[in-house]
């Protein structure tokens, strides 16, 4: 209860605000997919174009945002960012109900929630780091692992049935909602955030961005002795989940004759292991040490996905796939707050956004790629080919891994006076 309490007021908000708005973004997943097959007749083609092509562009979008947001009240940025997902999300109900509702503006929609995305998470983590002492970093971070795997499990399930019952553009407007009742949670947060003073050599004001300020994010993680191996293995291990995942559901619901909901329950249980390893985070850091922690669970957490390639027909291939599945996500419930606070506590406080944008702006871009590519890969081979692809794959990412970095993790404070403190 302490340290709930010692938290504060404010952080409660802030966690509220993402509370609601993860679980809104959850009932409506897929959303998109079904309304483009339901509502538009869409094809394979254009329901992959659809999921490719929104976080492709959207992160190029999101690009020269990163350091228009660095030197700005981080606030009023998130606030914004959730009142565009709002707005942009009800013209889709709006549109269906008029019966104007076309593929091009699904794709619009698409791609301005994944710039949105992108820059409201990167200004979250550098408000984050402001608000939070850095020793309640982790718990903080390990509160929302937990949040985003609750909504994980729940959130789908609920959505599916809404869906059912009331039709596919529901959950978008539920989803529209989550974004207006956050922009609220974040707005009472209250206090003051003074602006954040720019660096020296970003000291005078410009109409324009120069280029090295927009690559200023990636110039910091590839030069970094401990961030750049990490970059790399938290992008390729999650780009590769997310590309064999498609796969995985054309074999399950398929060649195995899987009904969808045992195929949604073989993916909501197992979240369960994602609130088991958030709550471990800490204990475990505290035991063993941020670096043993970060890397042996970064390690352990690739196991297991090769092994999704050998799933059966009926009850023991389901029970395969939620054991599987529930051992790799306990693994990244543990991993993942320890690694975003790890990230906060290295990165320099006037460069945490464009930092945070260039990790989840080719993040976002190599899951695109791959989810295209192993699509390719599955329809030319099988899907137990392109399964077991990505699975052998993960298992050469530990190399990645800062093993030879042997200096602390968390960097010493710089002289920077880029930190909001409000």
């Amino acid at each position: 209860m302490a340290g709930r309490q010692s938290l504060g007021r404010r952080f409660g908000w802030l966690w509220a605000a993402y509370a609601v708005s993860t679980f809104g973004t959850r009932l409506a997943f897929d959303a998109f997919p079904l309304i483009a097959i339901l509502a538009l007749d869409a094809g394979t083609t254009q329901v992959a174009l659809l999921a490719a092509a929104g976080l492709a562009v959207g992160a190029v979008a999101a690009v020269p945002l990163g350091p228009w947001v660095e030197f700005r009240r981080k606030r009023p940025v998130m606030v914004t960012m959730d009142l565009l997902r709002c707005a942009v999300l009800l013209t889709v109900p709006a549109a269906y109900a008029l019966d104007l509702l076309s593929f091009g503006q699904l794709l619009v929609v698409s791609v301005v929630v994944a710039a949105a995305d992108i820059t409201f998470t990167a200004a979250s983590g550098a408000y984050l780091k402001s608000l939070v002492p850095p020793e309640h970093l982790l718990v903080a971070n390990g509160r929302f692992e937990s949040t985003l795997w609750t909504a994980t499990m729940l959130g789908p399930p609920l959505g599916g049935a809404a869906i059912g019952m009331f039709g596919p553009v529901m959950t978008v407007l539920a989803d529209a909602v989550s974004y207006l009742l956050s922009a609220v949670g974040i707005k009472a947060i209250g206090g003051k955030e003074p602006a954040p003073a720019r660096t020296a050599d970003a000291a005078a004001p410009r109409a324009g961005l120069r280029a090295a300020e927009v690559l200023d994010g990636w110039r910091f993680i590839l030069r970094d002795p401990a961030m750049r191996p990490l970059f790399f293995n938290t992008v390729l291990v999650n780009g590769l989940i997310m590309a064999a995942a498609p796969p995985l559901a054309v074999l399950m619901l398929g060649p195995l004759h899987f009904a969808p909901w045992q195929y949604g329950l073989a993916f909501a249980l197992p979240c369960l292991g994602g609130l088991i390893g958030s709550r471990l985070a800490r204990p475990l850091v505290a035991r063993f040490g941020q670096r043993p922690v970060l890397l042996w669970v970064g390690a352990l957490r690739v196991c297991w996905p090769v092994g999704l390639a050998f799933v059966g027909p009926g009850v023991p291939g389901l029970v395969l796939v939620m054991v599987l599945e529930f051992v790799l996500i306990t693994c990244m419930g543990v991993f993942s707050p320890v690694m975003a606070t790890y990230r906060l506590e290295r990165t320099p406080a006037d460069r945490v956004v464009r930092t945070l944008s260039a990790w989840s702006v080719t993040g976002k871009g190599t899951t695109a790629a791959m989810t295209a590519a192993w699509g390719l890969l599955a329809g030319a081979t099988g899907a137990r080919p392109a399964i077991a692809a990505a699975g052998v794959l993960m298992l050469a990412t530990p190399l990645l891994l800062p093993w030879r970095d042997r200096a602390p993790l968390a960097r010493k404070p710089q002289q920077s006076t880029g930190a909001p403190t409000g």
